[in-house]
């Protein structure tokens, strides 16, 4: 499977694999200039690219863990979802839950970009809930097997 990107911006690197098993595409920031993150508010950050993904498989946006463990920085849409038909540029929601401003500088890693295979279902409405196949958990939800 092949990834197509194209850079708006020259000036920035090729997202990459960090190493050769690593399930995410680093994504960075693609900035003119800073951009300051206070506590509990979040932006809209640039990735500089755009991306041609192949039908039958998504890009998910996750965070990466060292800003979420070093800055309480995270995605605010986790993961997000890009459609293999999207050809518009990759922003990427960041929410800093953090205790002090964090500060956002062109080239930094802020998220990671995971491809995955998808299933487009046949949806078909029913008529009654019984038609609905049983399962052993049934309407079971929210801490239903315990904490």
């Amino acid at each position: 499977m092949v990834l197509k990107i194209y850079r708006i911006s020259k000036k920035n690197l090729l997202p990459c694999y960090m190493t050769e098993d690593a399930s995410g595409i680093d994504l960075m920031a693609s900035l003119e200039s800073p951009v300051e993150v206070k506590p509990g508010e979040f932006t809209r950050i640039s990735t500089g690219i755009i991306v041609s993904i192949p039908r039958g498989y998504e890009a998910q946006i996750r965070p990466r863990s060292g800003l979420a463990f070093k800055h309480g920085v995270t995605v605010l849409n986790a993961p997000g979802t890009i459609d293999a038909d999207y050809r518009g540029e990759v922003d990427i929601i960041l929410i800093n839950h953090g205790k002090e401003s964090f500060t956002v500088t062109n080239g930094m890693r802020i998220a990671q970009m995971v491809i995955a295979r998808v299933a487009n279902a046949r949806i078909e409405e029913v008529v009654s809930i019984e038609e609905l196949e049983k399962t052993e958990r049934d309407n079971g939800g929210f801490g239903h097997t315990g904490e």
